[in-house]
C-alpha cells in the first residue's frame, strides 16, 4: 500500500508524525455489495494525488507527520479483528499518536471504540452514517457492521448524523434526542448546534461514508438517497474538531469501483482534510 499522500520521511517518519493512518482491510460481515476490503488500498492510492497545501485553512497540514501504519490483516472472526484493531489503537494513544482508521466494513470501528472508551473519560462516539446501525445481532453476530452503535452504546454515550435507514427492531435502543435524521437537516437551520451540545470533552469520529448522498460518493456497500454533502459534512466536522478535544477517526466502508474513481478521491481528501483540522493552532 501506499504511504498515505505519498509522503516520504520526514513527514511520514513514526517517531515525527502527529497522526497515524491504520489500514484493516476487512469486509467479512457485509451483506450486500462486497468489496470494502479493498477501500483501504483504494484510498491511500488516491490520497497520493491529493494537494498538500489546503486552500481553507492556508495550511499545508502534512507537516505535522502522516504515518501509514502496517495493515490489520486479520479476518478469522470478528472477535479476532475486533480485538486487533483494539491492540492497535491502545498502542497509538500510548504513543500519543492520533488515530486514524481506514476501512473495510464498519465492524473495524468496533475495536477501536473500545479502545478509545478505555482510554478517555467523558466521552462521546459521533456517528456520521446512512445507518442507525443499532441492532443488538445480525446474521448471527453481535459484531457485524449492522450492530456497531449498538455496540458502542454499551460503553459511552452517541450522537448520530445523517441517518435515514433503520429497522423496526433498532428503535429501543435508538435515543431520539441524539440521532440527526437526514431527512430533518435539510430543512432545519439549527440542527448543526443542538448535534454539537450533545457532545462532551472528548469525541470519537466514526464515518460510514454512506453519509453521503450517493451522487457525492457512489460507491459504498450500502448507499442511500438522500444523504448528506461534502461542505455540509466538512462544516459541522470542523465545528467539532474546534469545540471538542477529537481523539481519533475512522473512515469506513470505501467500496471501490474501478469505473468511478470520484469516490476514492473524495474519501482520501475528507481524510486529508480531518487531520488538517485537527492540527491547526488555536
Amino acid at each position: 500500500m501506499e504511504n498515505f499522500a505519498g509522503l516520504t520521511s520526514p513527514y511520514s517518519d513514526y517517531e515525527f508524525a502527529k497522526a497515524v493512518v491504520v489500514p484493516v482491510p476487512y469486509d467479512a460481515t457485509s451483506t450486500w455489495v462486497k468489496g470494502s476490503e479493498k477501500g483501504p488500498e483504494a484510498l491511500l492510492d488516491a490520497s497520493v494525488a491529493l494537494e498538500w497545501y489546503d486552500i481553507e485553512t492556508e495550511t499545508e497540514g502534512y507537516k505535522n507527520g502522516i504515518h501509514t501504519a502496517e495493515p490489520v490483516l486479520i479476518d478469522e472472526t470478528p472477535e479476532a479483528l475486533c480485538e486487533a484493531v483494539y491492540d492497535r489503537i491502545v498502542k497509538l494513544v500510548d504513543d500519543k499518536k492520533f488515530p486514524f482508521t481506514i476501512g473495510g466494513n464498519h465492524t473495524v470501528s468496533i475495536g477501536a471504540i473500545r479502545a478509545m472508551a478505555e482510554k478517555y473519560d467523558n466521552l462521546t462516539i459521533l456517528q456520521l452514517d446512512a445507518h442507525s446501525d443499532l441492532r443488538p445481532f445480525y446474521e448471527g453476530s453481535e459484531l457485524n457492521h449492522a450492530c456497531v452503535m449498538y455496540q458502542a452504546q454499551r460503553l459511552c454515550p452517541i450522537t448520530q448524523v445523517g441517518i435515514r435507514s433503520m429497522c423496526v427492531e433498532e428503535l429501543p435502543y435508538a435515543n431520539k434526542d441524539r440521532i440527526f435524521f437526514a431527512h430533518k437537516i435539510m430543512f432545519e437551520n439549527d440542527w448543526q448546534e443542538r448535534a454539537l451540545n450533545t457532545l462532551s470533552e472528548n469525541v470519537y469520529i466514526t464515518i460510514d461514508l454512506d453519509v453521503f448522498d450517493p451522487s457525492v460518493l457512489p460507491s459504498t456497500g450500502t448507499p442511500e438517497p438522500g444523504g448528506m454533502q461534502y461542505y455540509q459534512v466538512l462544516h459541522f466536522l470542523r465545528s467539532v474538531i474546534e469545540r471538542y478535544n477529537v481523539v481519533g477517526v475512522d473512515i469506513v466502508e470505501l467500496c471501490p469501483n474501478p469505473k468511478e474513481r470520484a469516490s476514492d478521491f473524495v474519501a482520501a481528501r475528507l481524510a486529508y482534510q480531518l487531520m488538517t483540522y485537527k492540527f491547526l493552532k488555536k
